[in-house]
């Protein structure tokens, strides 16, 4: 029988460590970053909205486009990046778009657009190349931008005057001024500078209290003190209720009538005379942002990213749908993200990079109880977790002792056979560790928890005409959520094969243990170039995954169920391009995910495409998390499983390293993805009859053998054209890049970091190059020796 469960001191010692961690990250500072991915100006007395949109040219880049509010927007205009901005602010007749700057490393550059009638068409112009911004605020005619360092700038704004020294994390611009909040400790407090006209405004500032958010329009601002105060100045300014704020918030949008206030639970609350807020199916709608221009009031929908916006006379029943899509806020590194990523925004990013959750959301929502204050008094709670960490230390380390103990024993008798009752029986849990809440569907989760009658519905019944896809784990449909948002769900269902009653407990094993697999790899990924989870059921028995729709398919139905092909396969850059794709999302599973992953079924079957062909890793019921102490390979093969698996995979793609020594590293996932080179270059399934056999053949063993005596030209798909003089020279290059990934040993092969420089460097040969990590703008030389040392030199 299996060891009895761990006692419950320990379960309530781990939830001691969880309440820890959790106060750890209340004690940390919010980021006090304001940068907005849309904005809202007028021009000539009409409101015009602008947002980042994720290019059609290519994901890696976003588009800029403007709307003018009413109608059917028939008016728009759209300005393609040469590289991709960040952040967005207009104001009367203008606009402003920040980005990196191409001509220096580390800054950015801003660009203004003047949106008057009389100056329409004209070139944008750059205002400021420097240190990168940490905030950005209009007003008026004006821009002011927070400096990483603290230090506050305005532009276009002569005579304003900001004594030197002081420091800033958030401002906002008026009519001729501007508004700061300090950088400091427990006292944030606001200064205001500007024109002799705006002295109202500046000198009504508040004196004291400690402030996060601060908003400005017109001849008013507000700001929202950290213990959930509103205070509105200037002449104009809205009447606020005691009281009427009650609970946290993250943002405000100031409005000619009144203010909107982005509450810490994601939904949007307003406060005036004549303010509009949020209409019908909006009003209970989450939001990630909100901005204000006159009367009108503009947000960015959690479920979509949807842009929207109401009230104003522009907007209204027919036309609040403003974008259907747009980037939900800035691109950054995923190590500077403080509070948690926003899930599936690496999708969006350059590789490396995702859209940050704002930390005022997390404090907020973790620490205010309903219809109280979200912001928590840290240095109580220091002082109680201090206290109770040291006097608890020393049996959390024996609990946790215990708990290895147990797991490791379990773990054993399990792989035994042994189950509950002994005998054959399987343990099968009741429901798996939960990701996230059963009702959030934004930043706050993981993943989202489906009930089985939503996916249901979805999918009308999980019937025969929404099935487009089989597998081992079960079926895959097409469903579309009631948010809109068309999804692939792959069910877990008994096979026929496994009817028996002696089959049926190893079947339910089985797809407990893919379920659970795929659950815990995809809910730690996040890379452009790896399927995105967006939710799971485990109710009522039934195992459910919830993933983003790939319009394209997979990448096997692509190159050998398509006729004719498409485009995307139909070249030999456009196959490169997918492979680039694939090989980044194994990458970042090898060297990037904590602890890292080995996928142990790469094929081009579970190479999904989405509708801008982009690339994307799938089905990790087979992933195995890489053991980080490990030897380093030649002693004991790097990423090496210290305890024994099953052999898993599927035929033709499998390491046969791995097959005949059970030995799993990652370089048995090198092995697998070296086949789909070869199945790319090629065009054939990876195994079949050739001509020149009588009996099947992988084919690793039709190409290798023609491109080790240098005749690539063997192995090219003859349904595509001829390559041209730089395309078969980087064919040639990645064919004897695939060589060297199949390898018969382990340890020759590359690694996949190797692979995916090799791959850029065969890009930009083709003259087809991608944003590379280390690209100089010149023709690479690719041989045979480079492939096999990966030490390629560039030439003029």
């Amino acid at each position: 029988m299996p060891p009895p469960p761990p006692p419950r001191r320990l379960h309530a010692a781990l939830l001691f460590l969880v309440l820890l961690s959790l106060l750890a990250r209340w004690w940390r500072p919010a980021a006090a970053s304001t940068l907005s991915t849309f904005a809202m100006a007028t021009a000539d007395a009409t409101t015009i909205v602008c947002g980042l949109l994720p290019s059609a040219a290519s994901p890696l880049l976003v588009d800029l486009n403007c709307t003018a509010a009413g109608g059917d927007h028939a008016r728009q205009e759209t300005y393609p990046s040469s590289h991709p901005f960040s952040a967005l602010a207009g104001g009367e007749d203008f606009l402003c778009a920040v980005g990196p700057s191409v001509e220096r490393a580390g800054a950015v550059d801003m660009r203004w657009w003047d949106l008057s009638r009389d100056s329409a068409g004209a070139r944008s112009k750059r205002v400021y190349m420097g240190p990168p911004l940490r905030a950005l605020a209009s007003g008026d005619y004006r821009v002011c931008g927070v400096l990483d360092s603290g230090e506050l700038h305005c532009w276009r704004w002569r005579g304003l005057a900001i004594p030197a020294g002081l420091r800033f994390v958030a401002a906002a611009v008026g009519d001729g001024f501007v508004c700061g909040i300090l950088k400091g400790g427990a006292e944030a407090s606001i200064r205001c500078f500007g024109n002799d006209t705006a002295r109202a405004v500046v000198d009504g500032a508040p004196s004291g209290g400690s402030y996060d958010v601060v908003a400005a329009c017109g001849t008013r601002a507000c700001a929202l003190s950290k213990n959930g105060a509103l205070t509105c100045w200037g002449p104009g300014a809205p009447a606020m209720d005691p009281g009427a704020v009650a609970g946290g918030y993250a943002a405000l949008a100031l409005g000619e009538s009144g203010v909107c206030g982005l509450r810490t639970n994601f939904t949007i609350r307003c406060f005036g005379d004549g303010v509009a807020q949020p209409p019908g199916e909006l009003a209970g709608a989450q939001y990630l942002d909100v901005r204000a221009q006159g009367t009108a009031f503009c947000g960015v929908l959690m479920a979509n990213y949807s842009l929207v916006c109401w009230g104003g006379r522009e907007f209204n029943a027919t036309n609040r749908l403003v974008f259907g899509r747009v980037l939900p806020g800035p691109c950054v590194p995923m190590s500077s993200c403080q509070c948690g990523v926003l899930p599936g925004s690496a999708n969006l990013c350059d590789a490396g990079k995702c859209v940050c959750v704002d930390c005022a959301f997390e404090l907020n929502v973790a620490a205010a109880p309903p219809g109280k204050s979200g912001r928590i008094n840290r240095t109580v709670w220091i002082a109680i977790g201090a206290g109770a960490a040291g006097l608890l230390l020393l049996l959390v380390a024996l609990q946790l002792a215990l708990l290895l103990w147990w797991r490791r024993r379990h773990r054993r008798q399990r792989k035994n056979g042994l189950g509950p009752g002994g005998g054959g029986g399987v343990a099968l849990p009741l429901m798996p560790p939960r990701l996230g809440s059963s009702n959030s569907k934004g930043p706050g989760s993981v993943v989202e928890h489906f009930t089985v009658d939503a996916l249901h519905a979805a999918t009308d019944g999980f019937s025969d005409e929404r099935r487009i896809g089989t597998g081992s784990f079960g079926s895959v449909y097409r469903g579309t959520l009631p948010d809109g948002r068309e999804v692939a769900i792959k069910r877990a269902e008994e096979s026929a094969k496994a009817s028996s009653s002696a089959a049926r407990p190893a079947r339910r094993r089985d797809r407990e243990t893919a379920f659970n697999s795929e659950l815990t790899a995809l809910a730690r990924a996040n890379h452009k170039n790896i399927v995105c989870l967006l939710g799971c059921c485990a109710d009522s028995g039934e195992r459910v995954l919830v993933y983003e729709f790939m319009a394209n398919g997979t990448l096997h139905d692509q190159l050998h169920s398509r006729t004719p092909m498409a485009p995307a396969v139909a070249s030999w850059r456009g196959r490169l391009t997918i492979a680039l794709g694939a090989a980044r999302g194994i990458e970042y599973m090898h060297v990037y995910a904590v602890p890292p992953i080995i996928h142990r079924d790469v094929k081009s079957a579970n190479i999904l495409l989405d509708d801008s062909w982009t690339a994307k890793i799938a089905d990790f019921g087979l992933s195995s998390v890489l053991d980080p102490c490990t030897a380093a390979c030649g002693d004991a093969s790097a990423g090496a499983q210290q305890e024994p698996l099953y052999t898993g995979g599927t035929v033709g793609y499998m390491d046969p390293e791995y097959y005949r020594l059970q030995h799993l590293t990652d370089k048995s996932d090198v092995y697998s993805f070296g086949v789909v080179l070869l199945e790319l270059m090629s065009g054939c399934r990876v195994v079949q009859r050739y001509a020149e056999s009588v009996t099947p053949k992988n084919v690793v063993e039709f190409a290798v053998p023609h491109i080790l005596a240098d005749d690539v030209a063997r192995v090219l798909d003859p349904r595509l054209p001829a390559p041209t003089h730089e395309e078969a020279e980087a064919l040639a290059y990645v064919g004897y890049l695939a060589a060297d990934c199949v390898g018969p040993v382990g340890c020759d092969r590359p690694s996949m970091t190797e692979v995916v420089d090799a791959l850029e460097r065969a890009l930009a040969a083709c003259g087809a190059a991608p944003l590379s990590r280390a690209g100089t703008g010149r023709r690479p030389v690719l041989s045979r020796s480079g492939t096999d040392q990966f030490d390629l030199t560039d030439t003029d």
